[in-house]
């Protein structure tokens, strides 16, 4: 489990998710700590409500802190990876100072002639109103004025009488007048035939002019009143707002549509009775009061456009209307709505029909400012693109010096032209490559030295054992991979007869030629002792005698085998000799007999090898003495083990368990955990899981020592 959270934890390392900074960590845990206060409410809003609500100041709270600290660590990361090349950089500073300005000035630019436009129309419809309602006040006036002289002589007028006075203009024919004459309670009324007869309300003891809600319908209408009670003589003039009339108001102006209050509408109590909004349940319009409109009359049409950019304007208003029914003369300012749909050229040529011709050389002239400002922008973008071409021309040269660099051109010069802090760059490239010229010869010398190295790479990698021989009963895998270009440890599999089977697994002092060379010396000296009949290398332990520089072999006692112990002898004692006091090895040394299946082995210094069990079971073979060719006349105990079928002996050098990262070194457990999961695999595959998983561990760094791993399985 452990292994598999580091895995994703580097995985997201690499992506760059993981978080970095303490911001982006509270981020993690606010966030954590709000959805289980969440989850938790959730599960107790059932059973104690009073917890549940208690928990939601905190919810609110963690969600606030977990937004805003979320935000800021976003914001870091974006900055950190779309700002960090310097070609974003200037995009997004292009964007902020040219782009995003005239992206503003058209957007608001737009937004306002729609305004004004939308609102230009609405004002041509309500003005018309307005016009008429002065119109029909200033007739009704004349008409309370005639039926005034008419009562002060004696007579009483009666409809028929009333209608006489009409004005003879077409529009009275649709309008309906009607005289009351002190207390009386039926008026007198002329109008057209089956108009709706309407009442005075008490509210009308003065001049009236105003749009009347009044039996479901929408009226114009207009109120004179002469005389104080009881002998007062009021008249009122109405006429029906309607398609007809609307269509006479609004010619050609475009499609002009009234939405008028239903019928059924109710008034709820504590709303304010003058606002307008739209109602997302019933999708139509509705005033605060709760009141739905619906559309009574449509009248004109849209014109069709003069042009391609003379797109279609739709905007609404509302109308102050008067509840006629109600006892005080209740106003609504959003009583009715009148919704316009033109065009801009037919609110151009309303707009400056007063100029008869010179209305087209007002267009040009607009046309002018307009492209005025647009050359405006354009020299400011224009502007703006010269400052960040002088950076990126900046940057240029240098990226054209590098070039000439890596050509090998380190005559080239960067021009200084400006004082500034790319200056200041630029000077310094032109000293580097002053300095890099000197250089080259160290580095031709490096060269040479590498191609000698590589030379000794090729003939290292031919000691290394090519093809193993394989026994009935062992089954042998090593692996070695350098964390130079030539490596100090060592590994060989030697067969000393098709029963028998010699391991070696040892690590050289150091790194480099050196230790290349002291491993070839113990790589040819395993070989040639193993295989020469020598008396001593026949003893279970060899009886080593200091006299002078030489050394004494006894040969009493003769065995048929090799001893581990006795070669590690002979070795120490010849690597004591012949190399410097501060060059040593270790050196694991293991003759396996595949007729007993037993493997007897000697350890001078080495990491104890580990042998794992077909069951899982592990123990460390740490039968051993110290270092080979430190100390002189050394001897090694040795130790006989019995390898049962499916048991896996695993050697290794410090360059598999002491690599580090941020969480330590990769280490002998984690070893033993990984081939103790795969030891039922091929030995080729095991050794791949376990180098890729070192790998994985050293990461993006470079492998500190070098890697070597010996594997052996009982079959």
């Amino acid at each position: 489990m452990r292994l598999i959270s580091l895995e994703f934890e580097s995985r997201l390392r690499e992506k760059g998710l993981w978080p970095q900074s303490w911001v982006a960590w509270a981020a993690l845990y606010a966030l954590a700590l709000d959805l289980l206060l969440v989850a938790v409410q959730g599960l107790t809003r059932g059973v104690s409500p009073a917890t549940s609500s208690s928990l939601g100041g905190w919810v609110t709270f963690l969600s606030g802190l977990a937004i805003v600290l979320l935000a800021i660590a976003g914001y870091r990361w974006l900055r950190a990876k779309l700002l960090w090349r310097l070609r974003n950089r200037l995009i997004v500073t292009y964007v902020f100072i040219g782009v995003i300005p005239v992206f503003l000035l058209v957007t608001i630019s737009l937004i306002t002639l729609y305004l004004l436009a939308g609102q230009f129309a609405s004002f041509v419809v309500t003005s018309e109103i307005a016009s008429r309602l002065r119109s029909m006040e200033a007739s009704n006036r004349a008409i309370a004025k005639q039926i005034a002289n008419r009562y002060s002589r004696g007579e009483t007028p009666s409809g028929e009488t009333i209608g006489g006075m009409r004005p003879q203009h077409r529009e009275w024919a649709r309008r309906q007048v009607c005289a009351w004459y002190g207390n009386q309670a039926e008026p007198n009324c002329t109008g057209p035939n089956g108009a709706a007869a309407f009442n005075a309300p008490a509210f009308v003891h003065d001049n009236f002019r105003e749009i009347v809600w009044d039996s479901g319908a929408l009226y114009l209408r207009t109120a004179t009143v002469l005389g104080q009670e009881p002998e007062s003589l009021r008249v009122i003039a109405s006429e029906p707002l309607n398609k007809l009339l609307m269509e006479e108001m609004a010619a050609d102006l475009g499609e002009v549509t009234l939405l008028q209050p239903k019928p059924s509408a109710t008034v709820p109590n504590g709303k304010d009775k003058n606002q307008v909004g739209f109602d997302i349940r019933s999708g139509g319009t509705v005033s605060a009061d709760g009141r739905q409109f619906e559309p009574a009359f449509t009248a004109g049409a849209i014109p069709a456009p003069s042009r391609a950019v003379d797109y279609e304007i739709t905007f609404g208003t509302p109308l102050s209307v008067v509840d006629w029914a109600s006892a005080n003369g209740e106003r609504q300012r959003a009583g009715a709505l009148v919704r316009v749909q033109t065009r801009p050229s037919v609110l151009y040529q309303r707009l400056f029909a007063a100029l008869g011709d010179l209305a087209e050389g007002v267009g040009y002239m607009l046309l002018f400012i307009a492209i005025l400002f647009a050359i405006v922008v354009l020299l400011a973008l224009i502007v703006g693109w010269k400052l960040i071409r002088s950076i990126t021309s900046a940057v240029a040269q240098l990226y054209e010096g590098t070039q000439h660099v890596n050509r090998g051109d380190f005559s080239h010069r960067i021009k200084v032209q400006s004082t500034d802090q790319l200056a200041t760059l630029a000077n310094s490239f032109n000293s580097m490559t002053a300095s890099i010229e000197k250089l080259v010869q160290e580095q031709k010398e490096k060269q040479r030295l590498e191609g000698e190295l590589a030379i000794a790479q090729e003939v290292q990698a031919q000691l290394y054992p090519k093809s193993i021989t394989q026994l009935e009963s062992l089954e042998v895998h090593g692996f070695c991979r350098p964390a130079r270009t030539v490596s100090g440890d060592y590994y060989d599999f030697l067969g000393l007869n098709s029963d028998k089977l010699m391991l070696a697994v040892g690590d050289i002092s150091g790194k480099g030629i050196s230790a290349a060379l002291m491993m070839a010396t113990i790589h040819s000296a395993v070989r040639a002792y193993s295989i020469e009949d020598i008396a001593v290398l026949r003893e279970p332990v060899a009886i080593a005698v200091a006299g002078g520089t030489g050394l004494m072999l006894a040969s009493e006692a003769i065995e048929r085998e090799v001893s581990p112990a006795a070669l590690l002898t002979l070795l120490n004692h010849q690597l004591y000799e012949s190399t410097p006091a501060a060059k040593y090895a270790t050196l694991f040394l293991g003759l396996y007999d595949g007729a007993t299946r037993r493997l007897t082995y000697a350890n001078g210094g080495h990491l104890p090898p580990i042998l794992i069990s077909e069951d899982g079971s592990s123990r460390l073979l740490d039968c051993g003495g110290t270092v080979v060719g430190l100390f002189d006349n050394l001897s090694f105990p040795e130790e006989t083990v019995e390898l049962r079928p499916g048991d896996v002996l695993v050697a290794y050098t410090d360059g598999v368990t002491e690599p580090e990262n941020d969480y330590g070194e990769f280490g002998e457990e984690r070893l033993l955990q990984l081939v103790r999961a795969n030891r039922h695999l091929p030995l080729e595959r095991i050794t791949e899981i376990v180098t890729a998983a070192v790998e994985d561990w050293i990461g993006d760094n470079e492998q500190p020592d070098d890697v070597t791993l010996v594997l052996a399985r009982a079959k």
